[in-house]
């Protein structure tokens, strides 16, 4: 059996859940049947002398150089041309498997045209994400009907939790429920373990002789950064608040956590914001570090980072929504925080303002506790290697081909 990987993010290019996923699947998936991954990233050949079955082609055709071209609409462009790359280089697989809506119009070709069976992970969903409005304008509605088309079609849908195939059956009601099947996100255990370095945490500015509190990952609505930004003023005066936070989506959302985190650098010390996307072993260097891992999402399918987290042996308090309370388990693993949301668009909390402060609560509630932060460290290493192993991940991903 042969699976084709299509994807917008690959190492080096990676840039969030989805990328990770794709590149630790697809290593583990070589090591059961053969893999060929079509990026977006330019970059070709084997990643790995190891994985002989595993073949990584990168896609990045020049883009049109048509001067009437709206501008605003590039980024819409050079996926559908990166899509239509993918395929134009026949393809053999018996599964052709795409990651985020980058990746769909890739897959609905390679169906028609060359008779693969079309597998759709989901690790977002588009009318989940209005907020995408302020970053691709009326190519939102383009990357929708693209997303809504390839759900569809697909002969088998991934959904990364229990929440997400219920999201997706409400609303994709063309997708029927026995197309669906909930394979989650793992991690590798071997790579995710606590790790410290002084001299790093030092190159940053943190001060290890102070608690400290982290949130990483992009600047975007639905990372709900915002609310922690917000929070920081209730939060334990004696710990530093590390917001590891880069690659905004809009120069709009940049500009108001810009102006946000100084505001709040202003009246308080201790507010630490590392602004580059860091590399997995800094990444890893941070939680290990950290007294409590913070992720405020206001929309996450999954929650990778939870899982990050709890492998370096780090205390969680997370929102409750969607896969993140499948991930953490309150009381055990670290804490979650109910919140409230619009039942319409943008799905904000009903109100931010107590969400910021039960954020804060719980975030002060384990400070002030370093037996449960202990306890709770210890239980989110081992629920991490009990449930969430790539190799676990691949073998269900495998099975799940077998069965199309």
């Amino acid at each position: 059996m042969k699976t084709l990987l299509l994807t917008n993010e690959y190492p080096p290019n990676v840039y969030g859940g989805a990328g990770v996923h794709v590149e630790y699947l697809s290593r583990e998936l070589a090591k059961l049947i053969d893999v060929e991954v079509r990026s977006f990233v330019d970059k070709n050949g084997s990643p790995d002398a190891d994985l002989p079955n595993l073949k990584v082609r990168g896609h990045n055709p020049a883009l049109l150089q048509n001067p009437a071209m709206d501008p605003r609409f590039k980024g819409i462009f050079s996926t559908l041309a990166r899509c239509e790359s993918f395929v134009m280089e026949p393809t053999d697989a018996d599964i052709v498997h795409c990651h985020t809506w980058y990746a769909h119009f890739g897959g609905i070709l390679a169906k028609l045209l060359y008779g693969s069976k079309l597998f759709i992970t989901v690790h977002s969903l588009e009318p989940l994400r209005p907020w995408k409005r302020e970053q691709l304008g009326g190519g939102y509605e383009v990357s929708s009907w693209i997303e809504k088309t390839a759900l569809e079609m697909a002969d088998k849908v991934i959904c990364v939790s229990r929440e997400t195939q219920e999201d997706v059956l409400r609303y994709f009601p063309g997708v029927q429920a026995e197309k669906t099947v909930v394979i989650y996100n793992g991690i590798d255990t071997e790579e995710y373990v606590k790790t410290l370095d002084y001299e790093l945490m030092s190159s940053f500015g943190i001060d290890l002789s102070r608690p400290m509190v982290l949130f990483l990952g992009r600047i975007t609505r639905q990372k709900g950064i915002i609310h922690l930004v917000n929070a920081i003023k209730d939060i334990d005066a004696a710990a530093q608040i590390v917001l590891c936070a880069g690659a905004p989506d809009t120069p709009e959302i940049k500009a108001e956590m810009l102006a946000a985190v100084e505001a709040v650098q202003a009246v308080r010390p201790g507010v630490i914001w590392i602004q580059q996307m860091v590399s997995n072993e800094q990444k890893i260097k941070l939680y290990s570090h950290a007294d409590v891992f913070c992720c405020p999402s206001i929309y996450e399918p999954f929650g990778i980072i939870n899982l990050e987290a709890m492998a370096c042996e780090t205390a969680v308090v997370a929102s409750a929504v969607g896969g993140i309370k499948e991930v953490v388990v309150p009381g055990e693993t670290g804490l979650l925080v109910p919140v409230e949301q619009l039942q319409v668009a943008p799905f904000e909390p009903v109100e931010p303002e107590k969400f910021s402060r039960d954020l804060a609560a719980g975030i002060n509630a384990l400070l002030a506790d370093p037996a449960k932060r202990a306890s709770m460290a210890a239980a989110g290493r081992r629920r991490v290697e009990d449930i969430f192993s790539w190799k676990a991940i691949a073998e269900q991903t495998v099975d799940a081909y077998h069965k199309s």
